[in-house]
């Protein structure tokens, strides 16, 4: 079977569970292969109800002692019973599952698994997975891989499709020969894409990673010394000078601009002037000023009579950016033109045409500006924000629609990366670093809290939406999990809405959501129509909410310190004092000590080095930590030897084409 077969081809994957699969980005046996857990559960010993500790994950063997009852609390059915050992009784509840009840016999014997609240000598399990005994003891001797679901996708229909996908597609032919692999210290493809989703053991699980690490970040490293040899060809088709233009603007600014600023944009304009069409990154910290640089670049290339692109990763962004250059451009004679899919048919027909007869000076928007529909009339810069939020292949793809030449290219990064990592990354960039703020900006207030401290917390942020200000609440779920670790953004919102009723009106963001309704609830927030923003990361590309005050970040210690700085960019904006809470659920030394580096610095650059140093492989029993750049399972910082095993293994095959057709990992995030 062809692994690019759809989804439905497979046994017992009907219309309706193919439209599961299609929910969580999976659409063909390639797609599946390479959906890989996003942890795994090692199931523990069967345990007597006395030896479990409160808050433990336990396996218990109990008998059915009362017969069940439901009760209706608060709008849910709750079905309840006693079970227990000859060590004592446990309390099992189901909420919404009265189904249940015809099938609990007083006497039946089963395995239960869950969570254990003791409080004094009474125990309690709410919501325990059941097992026959031999069903149980089959777990006990594997990982199990635990999958981001959606509403009606079980882990069980996932765990059958994905062993279903392996038997009926054939195995990943490798482009790594023999000697190659033992020399890299790899695992064939094959079995390495096998043991990501069925590891015998947490040693397996590891090698494993390391060789998807390594080709995720092989295919990117290759890709991008093939642009970087098709950019070293450019000529520069596009000419620039400086313009009078410019120094008006910069005087009309409220605030001078840093060094960093200035040294920046000479770089720019001395690229656009050179030989070669310029091809450059812009990596600075959150809040340094990168988007009014890329602003002065795009009115050069205005007043030198071309046509400059911004292209922003969501639609709310996109609008942000329009709103801002427009009324910072207001005086200049410039036309700005907005064109994102949100757009009713009319208005993006109206902006295209702009677009294509070259009235409209500066197009900011969305993905929508590298559709086949668009056609720019000079195109000569084309800029690219959030860079890890966008593949190399969608920056080309913008660049190609200049028509008359290449453009120059210019990338703005928010996420500051070590110079010796960035280098290897951005092989077909040169690099710009911009290490100042400006001088207006307060220092963000942090603080490193257990979780006893939420209630003081939630009375904080109470007494700020009171003055006028806003919130984000950052958990690292979506909805509850199987392994039951971290919050979850569904659960967490209704129980703060219950907590502060009327007096703070809360707001929900994840990414599951539709595109249309992530923007409207971020549109709500950004108007300050909603109070609180309950959100998973998605809030981490840059949308600027000034009045936003404070960031409570739960389960701080399953993140990178560098998406944590990412976060808490999100507030600090404004002229107000902001203030950043990152809640350590762990109750490890360790963790809190690495969560110490955000509470003593604001500096990106020295965090992103810390995080190189401190990070490691991650908990694979908890939530794998999101990955910078858009790779699949790779970490820049936690994988960083691996970055530079695959650096070094790129140089020696340099000349060599790859056969893209010849394994599963061909559709690595570029």
């Amino acid at each position: 079977m062809n692994p690019e077969n759809d989804i439905s081809s497979l046994k017992g994957i009907g219309e309706k569970s193919a439209a599961l699969f299609h929910k969580v980005g999976v659409f063909s046996i390639r797609d599946l292969i390479e959906y890989f857990p996003a942890s795994y559960i090692k199931y523990p010993e069967i345990r007597q109800v006395s030896e479990i500790r409160s808050e433990e994950r336990a396996a218990l063997r109990l008998k059915v002692l009362t017969e069940p009852k439901v009760a209706h609390v608060r709008g849910m059915s709750m079905l309840t019973f006693m079970a227990g050992d000859d060590t004592g009784s446990v309390k099992i509840a189901y909420f919404n599952m009265p189904y249940l009840k015809k099938n609990i016999r007083i006497g039946a014997e089963k395995i239960y698994y869950g969570i254990v609240k003791v409080r004094g000598t009474s125990y309690a399990i709410a919501q325990p997975k059941t097992y026959k005994e031999e069903e149980y003891s089959e777990l006990t001797d594997v990982l199990s891989p635990v999958y981001p679901l959606t509403k009606g996708l079980t882990a069980r229909t996932v765990t059958k499709a994905v062993a279903q996908a392996f038997s009926a597609a054939p195995s990943a032919k490798d482009y790594l020969d023999d000697n190659e692999r033992e020399k890299l210290n790899l695992m064939p493809l094959h079995d390495s894409l096998y043991s990501m989703h069925f590891p015998t053991d947490k040693e397996e699980y590891l090698k494993a990673r390391e060789r998807v690490v390594f080709d995720e970040f092989y295919r990117f490293l290759i890709s991008m010394r093939e642009l970087k040899a098709e950019n070293t060809r450019s000529r520069n088709d596009f000419p620039m000078i400086e313009v009078s233009e410019v120094s008006r603007l910069i005087e009309s600014l409220p605030y001078r601009l840093t060094d960093a600023q200035k040294r920046t944009y000479d770089d720019i304009i001395r690229d656009m002037a050179s030989d070669h069409a310029m091809n450059r990154l812009i990596e600075g910290d959150v809040g340094s000023g990168k988007t009014v640089v890329a602003l002065l670049a795009m009115l050069t290339a205005v007043k030198n009579g071309h046509q400059a692109a911004l292209m922003a990763p969501t639609e709310v962004l996109a609008s942000q950016h329009m709103q801002k250059i427009s009324r910072l451009l207001k005086n200049f004679d410039v036309n700005c033109v907005l064109l994102t899919g949100a757009m009713t048919e009319k208005q993006k027909k109206e902006a295209r045409r702009e677009i294509a007869d070259g009235t409209a000076d500066i197009i900011i928007g969305t993905h929508a500006l590298i559709t086949e529909l668009v056609e720019y009339k000079d195109l000569a810069l084309a800029v690219t924000d959030e860079q890890h939020r966008f593949g190399v292949r969608q920056r080309e793809n913008l660049s190609s629609k200049a028509g008359k030449g290449e453009p120059h290219v210019l990338v703005i990064s928010a996420t500051p990366i070590p110079r010796t990592l960035a280098i290897i990354l951005y092989g077909d960039l040169d690099i710009s670093v911009m290490d100042e703020k400006p001088a207006k900006r307060l220092e963000i207030k942090n603080a490193v809290v257990g979780t006893d401290y939420r209630k003081k917390a939630y009375n904080f942020i109470r007494k700020e939406v009171k003055q006028g200000r806003q919130a984000y609440i950052i958990c690292p779920l979506v909805e509850p999990t199987e392994t039951g670790n971290g919050e979850n953004v569904l659960e967490y919102s209704e129980n703060l809405m219950e907590y502060w009723g009327n007096e703070v009106s809360v707001g929900t963001l994840h990414g599951r959501m539709k595109n249309s309704e992530k923007n409207e609830v971020m549109s709500r927030f950004a108007s300050g129509e909603t109070d609180v923003l309950v959100s998973t990361t998605v809030v981490e590309v840059g949308v600027d909410v000034p009045n936003a005050t404070v960031m409570m970040i739960e389960d701080a210690q399953r993140f990178g310190l560098s998406q944590l700085h990412q976060l808490r960019g999100r507030i600090g904006r404004g002229e107000k004092q902001s203030y950043c809470i990152f809640v350590d659920t762990s109750g490890n030394k360790d963790a809190s000590k690495r969560l110490e580096v955000l509470k003593k610095t604001n500096d990106g650059f020295e965090i992103a080095s810390e995080d190189l140093k401190l990070r490691g492989p991650g908990d694979i029993f908890g939530i794998r930590q999101s990955g910078e750049m858009g790779f699949k399972v790779a970490d820049i910082y936690t994988d960083a030897l691996i970055l530079k095993k695959a650096s070094e293994f790129a140089n020696d095959k340099d000349n060599i084409e790859l056969n893209s057709d010849s394994d599963y990992s061909k559709k690595v995030t570029l």
